[in-house]
């Protein structure tokens, strides 16, 4: 499977990077390019480009979290009804940031919770150097840099001026996304899976008795469904293609026990009510 399958340019010559790099060794952070003065700040595509992405995880591991969040659209449609019905198409990020964190579930119960993070300790066991590398990957370019790639091969198709409008909603929702996770995080404050068990991860070099970083709702989960939802209304018929690099991410926040189950289909339906939010105040 490539890296990055069903990819139009610009993508076909990232995976045909990452082939490569693999294929030669050089799939190695010591040698990626890096910029000459600290000045200089490269785009999201001059990024990826810099570090192409090695061979992410197989569709049979991503499936099951992939489902799980797919059950997330229709609630956020329903849901997302009742605020437009109330506010139209009118843009009010404060007012819809206090709705939207209201939206998201209780947190599930303790005895939930514990099989949540078995499951994540059981996953841990299987884990190789290719997932760990994998999981880098898309825990590093997962938070906004794909999905901005993303908009850029479907920007190259479009008149400039709506191009450069559409870039400014899609950083507005992942902005968005990030405010109101981070603030149903902090008032949660579920702590996330390896820190309850620092085992998962001893490289994070967790203190005894630390209660953070917050888990519930994952920021990876929220700003990629926020980024999906947006970008598969832009473009349909490449949706399919932004599910299936979404999945890729959740699993990798499980895989390297950085959140449970329910952390990731909290973070997907505020995500999904993030992007349908900026589609309406974006008029599409």
């Amino acid at each position: 499977m490539n890296p990055l399958r069903g990819m139009r340019w610009p993508y076909a010559v990232i995976a045909l990077l990452a082939v490569a790099a693999t294929a030669f060794g050089l799939l190695r952070p010591h040698l990626v390019p890096t910029a000459s003065s600290g000045k200089q700040k490269l785009s999201a595509t001059d990024r990826i480009k810099q570090n192409p992405p090695p061979r992410l995880f197989p569709d049979a591991d991503i499936a099951p979290i992939g489902e799980q969040a797919a059950t997330q659209r229709k609630t956020a449609d329903a849901l997302f009804s009742q605020w437009k019905k109330a506010h139209g198409t009118t843009r009010d990020d404060k007012a819809f940031a206090a709705w939207a964190a209201q939206q998201i579930p209780a947190p599930p119960a303790a005895a939930e919770r514990a099989a949540e993070l078995h499951q994540v300790q059981q996953l841990a066991k299987t884990r190789t150097a290719a997932g760990k590398k994998a999981a880098t990957w898309l825990e590093l370019n997962g938070k906004k840099d794909i999905w901005k790639l993303y908009l850029h091969d479907q920007r190259e198709l479009l008149p400039a001026q709506q191009g450069v409008a559409e870039k400014t909603e899609l950083k507005a929702a992942l902005k968005l996304a990030k405010t109101i996770s981070d603030q149903v995080a902090a008032r949660d404050k579920l702590p996330a899976p390896f820190v309850l068990d620092p085992t998962l991860r001893p490289e994070k070099h967790i203190k005894p008795g630390a209660k953070g970083p917050y888990s519930y709702p994952s920021r990876h989960a929220t700003r990629a469904a926020a980024a999906v939802t947006f970008l598969s209304a832009l473009s349909p018929h490449r949706a399919e293609d932004y599910r299936w690099m979404q999945d890729e991410v959740l699993y990798s926040r499980l895989y390297m026990a950085g959140h449970v189950r329910s952390d990731l289909t909290a973070g997907t339906l505020l995500g999904d009510l993030v992007g349908d939010y900026e589609l309406t105040v974006g008029g599409h």
